[in-house]
């Protein structure tokens, strides 16, 4: 599957400092002490409909992490799934009368779309689920084969689940309690009624072909990927063990996460099947949580359609604090718009004040915990240094312009 152009980064002189990120399992920011290649795997979308804001605000926390890494002179082996094969997906086909495979094809690439306008860097591999059955099929059958999964004896439909308990660690990345766990894997994906499973929290790995659902063979019968194997799979095949940071929206923590940690972690014997997790926060549009249900998406294919400067979209999602839950608005828009013509007024004067001091906090503060308020609050004082008192270096606002391009992603 391939992934959309790569925006050009331009170097900045010297080095970045070493990034420091919150830790969802250890509850603390601690460093991220990734090698000469720092290793990244993001869950991608389930492609059945336009990538709406927090899809947009999740992807661009992770851009930030790809190009603070690059301005500290790591390569980045980044991969992105796409889970193409899911519930969702199929009702959404089904609801609207296409295939499957069509709506799948559509989305994703207007989601490319999406997030090249956003210049968001490219995923090293973007891996569609239907491309890695292969591998999802070899980690069932290596689970199987150790007793950490089983198959539910049923006459008609016999799934592959995964035993909650077959890794000692199970729930250290949520911290969640049991009654929490049970609540949440019913609302996001999980089946605790299925009869037949050995514990209400075991997770599907294979499940048997149904009437009208696509299906693969497998030694232990047609059918399809579970959810969270799928990003075991991907994950373990393109970069493998030693992963520096397993990243998502935070509704992804429990049972996503937790799950396609435990499958990897079961298989490689690990305690850890990523250094660091780590979770974006929720973006929600006027006060109220943004849903499908309320028919309140903002979607970026539809900003962009308005003629609003994707530059703007990235400055109001880095308002706010990545891990915090916040609010989209007109009044959001209409600051980042008025912020992002103020910056290209400051760095286009024929003279400013020395950028050397704003640059290097600016990579300090993206640098703890990707800390975009306080980078934004810097540039804004030099913004506004530089039009109310102007400047005697020329090269100023090219220097200024440059850093905010390279860590920032925007173009001024």
């Amino acid at each position: 599957m391939n992934s959309w152009p790569a925006p050009a980064v331009p170097a900045l002189p010297g080095r970045g400092p070493q990034l420091r990120l919150y830790d969802s399992a250890d509850r603390q920011v601690r460093p991220v002490s990734a090698g000469d290649t720092a290793t990244m795997y993001v869950c991608g979308i389930t492609p059945y409909d336009a990538t709406h804001l927090g899809h947009a605000a999740t992807y661009l926390a992770f851009d930030l992490v790809h190009r603070i890494w690059l301005d500290a002179g790591h390569r980045v082996h980044y991969v992105q799934n796409i889970t193409d094969v899911d519930d969702p997906l199929f009702e959404r086909a089904q609801r609207d009368g296409v295939d499957w495979r069509e709506l799948a094809d559509r989305e994703t690439d207007l989601f490319r779309e999406d997030m090249a306008a956003l210049r968001v860097l490219p995923p090293h591999d973007y891996v569609a689920a239907t491309d890695a059955i292969a591998e999802v099929i070899e980690v069932v059958e290596k689970l199987l084969a150790s007793g950490a999964a089983y198959v539910v004896e049923d006459a008609e439909f016999p799934d592959v689940y995964f035993r909650a308990d077959a890794t000692a660690q199970f729930g250290y990345e949520s911290g969640y309690d049991r009654d929490t766990m049970r609540r949440l894997f019913a609302e996001r994906g999980g089946d605790p009624a299925r009869p037949g499973k050995g514990d209400e929290l075991d997770a599907l790995l294979w499940r048997a072909q149904r009437p009208g659902e696509p299906s693969w063979p497998s030694p232990f019968g047609p059918g399809r990927p579970g959810w969270h194997v799928e990003c075991a799979a991907i994950a373990l095949s393109r970069i493998g063990t030693g992963l520096d940071i397993q990243g998502g929206g935070s509704d992804l923590t429990f049972p996503h996460h937790e799950f396609s940690a435990a499958h990897a972690e079961s298989l490689t014997g690990e305690r850890r099947f990523a250094r660091h997790y780590v979770h974006a926060g929720m973006i929600g549009w006027n006060g109220h949580k943004m849903s499908k249900s309320r028919g309140n998406l903002v979607l970026v294919s539809r900003l962009r359609a308005d003629g609003v400067d994707t530059s703007a979209i990235r400055l109001g999602l880095f308002a706010g604090h990545y891990r915090s839950d916040r609010y989209w608005s007109d009044a959001v828009l209409a600051e980042a718009v008025e912020r992002l013509d103020r910056w290209r007024t400051a760095v286009a004067l024929p003279a400013a004040p020395d950028a050397s001091d704003v640059v290097g906090r600016v990579r300090r503060y993206l640098a703890d915990d990707l800390d975009t308020p306080k980078a934004l609050a810097a540039l804004d004082g030099w913004s506004t240094d530089a039009l109310t008192y102007g400047g005697h270096d020329p090269d100023a606002g090219r220097t200024v312009a440059t850093a905010v391009d390279a860590l920032l992603g925007i173009r001024l």
